[in-house]
C-alpha cells in the first residue's frame, strides 16, 4: 500500500482541529502541520495528536504556505485537508483502491458543504501523488490543478480519477462559521485581489459574482458572471457550472425562462451528479413556480436518488408532491426529510399542514408544535407566532 501522508496549513484552530485529526487516524501515515502563527493551543493539541508540526510567519496567501507544507511531507500521496474539514469512513476503501493505481496522478474528492442550500457538494482537487512537479498557485484559493494540467501535457499517461463516494465534510460555509472573525469580508477581500491580476480569469469571476448575487448585489454579480462566463474555455467544467448555476439564481426573479436554460445547461455539463445537485433542485423549484409539476417532480426524484443523504432533495419533492395533490408521497418525503435534518423547521411545519389535508387530525397538531418549538428555539419568534395563529384557527394546538 503506498504511503499517505496529511498535510495541512493551521492557524488558531484547536476548537477544530482534534475533529479533522480523528477523522483520518489509522488511514494516513504521517500527518504534517504548518502553523503559522497560532496563539492558541493549535500546536500543543496538534503534536499530541501525532503530527508533526513546523512553523513559517503567514506569506500573505496559501499558495505559498501550502508549497512549503507541501515541502516536510514524506508519502507517495499527499492528502490535504483544512480543520473545518474531516474525512468520511464510507470513503475510506474506495480512496484505498485508487492510490494503489500506478497511473494516477490526482483524486477529485467530493466535498459536502455543511449549511450550504445552494450547492451541497462540490468537488476539490485534495489527494495527489507526491510528484516534483506538482504544486500549488492562485492567490484567492490555491489549487494543485494547473501544475497537474501542465504535467499531463508533458506526460500524457497520468490520468485524473473522480471518487464518487462523498469523501469529506465541510463546515466553513456555514452561516455562524463565516460571520466569526470576518470570514466572509476576508474572503471578499482576497477575491478582488485575485480578480485584480486576473479580471477575466473564470474562477475569480464566479466565485465573486456568486458572492454579489448572495449579497444582493446583482448587478455587479450578472456582470462579473457573464463576463466569466464569456472567457470560460470548454474544459474548464467545474468553473462553467457555477458560472451558469449562479448566472441563473440571479436572473431567475426577473427572467424565469433565461434562468430555466442556464439550469438546463449546467445539467448538461458531465459533472458528478452530487456536485451538479444545486442546479437540479433549483430547476425543478422554478418549474415547480410555473406548473410544470411532473418534470418539477422528475428532477427531484432523480436528486434523491443521486444523493439520498441530502434532506434538501427530500424537502423539495415534499413541497412538489403537496402540490401535485400525492399527499402520502409529500407526507414521506418530508418525513425522510426530516430524518436527515431534525432542525429543519420548515418541513416539519409544512408536515403539519399535509398531515392536516390527509385527514390525520392528531398527528397535524403533533407536526405544527414541533414547528413551533423549533422556530422558537432558533429565536424565530415572529415566524413561530405567525405559525401559531395560522394553525390554531385550523387545529387545537393547546391540551
Amino acid at each position: 500500500m503506498p504511503k499517505l501522508s496529511l498535510s495541512m496549513v493551521v492557524r488558531n484552530e484547536a476548537e477544530r482541529l482534534e475533529g479533522c485529526l480523528a477523522s483520518v487516524a489509522g488511514f494516513v501515515d504521517e500527518m504534517v502541520l504548518l502553523d503559522t502563527g497560532s496563539s492558541d493551543g493549535t500546536v500543543a493539541l496538534a503534536e499530541r495528536l501525532g503530527a508533526v508540526v513546523h512553523a513559517l510567519p503567514w506569506p500573505g496567501d496559501f499558495a505559498p504556505a501550502r508549497n512549503e507544507a507541501l515541502r516536510h511531507v514524506s508519502g507517495d500521496w499527499v492528502l490535504v485537508l483544512d480543520a473545518d474539514e474531516q474525512l468520511l469512513e464510507p470513503a475510506r476503501a474506495p480512496l484505498r483502491h485508487l492510490l494503489e493505481q500506478p497511473d494516477l496522478l490526482l483524486v477529485n474528492l467530493l466535498r459536502q458543504e455543511r449549511g450550504a442550500r445552494q450547492s451541497p457538494y462540490s468537488s476539490v482537487s485534495r489527494l495527489f501523488r507526491r510528484h516534483p512537479a506538482l504544486h500549488w498557485s492562485g492567490a484567492y484559493h490555491a489549487q494543485v490543478d494547473d501544475s497537474v494540467l501542465a504535467l499531463q501535457r508533458q506526460q500524457p499517461h497520468w490520468r485524473i480519477a473522480d471518487c464518487d463516494t462523498p469523501a469529506l465534510v465541510h463546515d466553513g460555509y456555514a452561516p455562524a462559521l463565516l460571520e466569526r472573525g470576518n470570514k466572509a469580508g476576508r474572503l471578499r477581500q482576497a477575491m478582488e485581489q485575485e480578480l485584480r491580476l486576473q479580471p477575466h480569469d473564470p474562477y475569480a469571476c464566479a466565485k465573486l459574482g456568486s458572492l454579489e448575487v448572495s449579497e444582493g448585489r446583482l448587478r455587479q454579480g450578472i456582470r462579473l458572471l457573464r463576463r466569466g462566463l464569456r472567457h470560460c474555455p470548454p474544459e474548464a467544467v467545474p468553473e462553467r457550472y457555477e458560472l451558469l448555476l449562479h448566472l441563473a439564481i440571479a436572473l431567475a426573479s426577473e427572467d424565469k425562462a433565461a434562468a430555466a436554460d442556464l439550469y438546463r445547461q449546467a445539467l448538461e455539463l458531465p459533472l458528478p451528479g452530487r456536485v451538479s445537485l444545486g442546479a437540479r433542485l433549483n430547476l425543478a423549484a422554478l418549474l415547480c413556480e410555473q406548473g410544470a409539476l411532473a418534470e418539477a417532480a422528475e428532477l427531484c426524484g432523480q436528486a434523491c436518488a443521486i444523493a439520498p443523504e441530502v434532506g434538501l432533495a427530500w424537502y423539495n419533492q415534499g413541497l412538489i408532491e403537496r402540490r401535485r395533490g400525492h399527499l402520502p408521497q409529500a407526507i414521506t418525503a418530508y418525513r425522510r426529510a426530516l430524518e436527515l435534518d431534525p432542525q429543519h423547521a420548515e418541513a416539519q411545519q409544512n408536515l403539519g399542514a399535509a398531515l392536516l389535508l390527509s385527514g390525520d387530525i392528531a398527528a397535524a397538531r403533533g407536526a405544527f408544535r414541533q414547528a413551533l418549538e423549533l422556530l422558537r428555539s432558533q429565536n424565530r419568534q415572529g415566524e413561530a407566532e405567525a405559525l401559531r395563529q395560522r394553525a390554531s384557527a385550523l387545529v387545537k394546538l393547546e391540551d
